[in-house]
């Protein structure tokens, strides 16, 4: 388990975070405000801070927060606190090699060191609308706008995520004004639901059956079974999610010709799908 080694007014360093690869974590199409840095890590905005996360050897360099953010947010939204050794070693077995088994140990592999983050639910919402028929550059180059535009300034030059109601306020006009396309509509039928009904994402989070959540998400205009997937996954921590768009199902007729079940994972199904998706890319590479 994580546990902090030091402090400073810079930020913190975190030692007992497994196989943990920024890198890995934040470019496999799961969060859309970070960026690379030139000598590794990555540098974004999440829960209302501007930081940058970089492995050192066995350790974690996070600037940006404190020891008490780190235990009080950070540790949970990174998933440090999960033991995927345990998981990697389930998804490897879970199929016999023969029948895609050998390809599932490969992907845990080549994908050791991601971890599903805990994201903001209403970011996580709003950007999966966004992803609709697009691209990772264009998303998030719409999610940097939109945030510039309505989101709360973050030290001099950053922005938070906007809020649903400032979202809602803006218009689906102004919101259209910033090359979302169709997704205008989607994205102000999201933002005054949640912004009218401020405990529906508590709903939402607090559903144990996966099908009562996903049918609550999928009321809004434009979420249909891929972005509400993706949102349970990424956004409320649902590992049992298993999104499948065109890519994961070209991977999945690859692979796996003779069929495949998500269940065969239980509650790490998203990760397997996660790893699934790396490796894919991994390989076109």
């Amino acid at each position: 388990m994580p546990y902090i080694i030091d402090s400073d007014k810079l930020g913190i360093t975190v030692g007992g975070i497994g196989n943990f690869s920024p890198e890995k974590t934040f470019d496999c199409g799961q969060c859309f405000r970070f960026e690379p840095l030139e000598g590794g890590g990555v540098t974004g905005i999440a829960h209302g801070r501007r930081v940058s996360i970089s492995r050192m050897g066995e350790c974690l360099r996070i600037n940006g927060i404190s020891a008490d953010e780190f235990e009080n947010t950070w540790e949970h939204y990174l998933a440090l606190d999960e033991d995927y050794d345990s998981i990697d070693r389930m998804i490897a077995e879970a199929v016999p090699f023969d029948k895609g088994g050998q390809t599932l140990a490969d992907a845990a592999a080549v994908s050791a060191g991601i971890r599903i983050l805990r994201q903001e639910k209403w970011e996580t919402l709003c950007s999966f609308i966004i992803s609709q028929n697009n691209n990772i550059p264009r998303i998030k180059k719409i999610i940097s706008a939109m945030s510039e535009k309505w989101g709360e300034r973050i030290g001099d030059e950053d922005f938070a995520f906007p809020t649903a109601k400032a979202l809602a306020d803006a218009g689906e006009d102004a919101i259209f004004s910033l090359r979302t396309g169709f997704r205008a509509k989607y994205i102000i039928d999201a933002a005054q639901k949640v912004a009218d009904d401020p405990g529906f994402l508590d709903t939402v989070a607090g559903c144990s059956d996966y099908a009562e959540a996903d049918m609550l998400l999928r009321a809004i205009k434009g979420v249909g079974p891929k972005v509400s997937a993706c949102t349970l996954l990424f956004g409320f921590g649902r590992t049992d999610a298993f999104p499948i768009d065109v890519w994961i199902k070209r991977v999945l007729e690859k692979y796996f010709p003779e069929g495949f079940d998500p269940a065969v994972f239980g509650n790490a199904a998203g990760i397997a799908q996660q790893y699934l998706f790396y490796y894919e890319r991994y390989n076109q590479n």
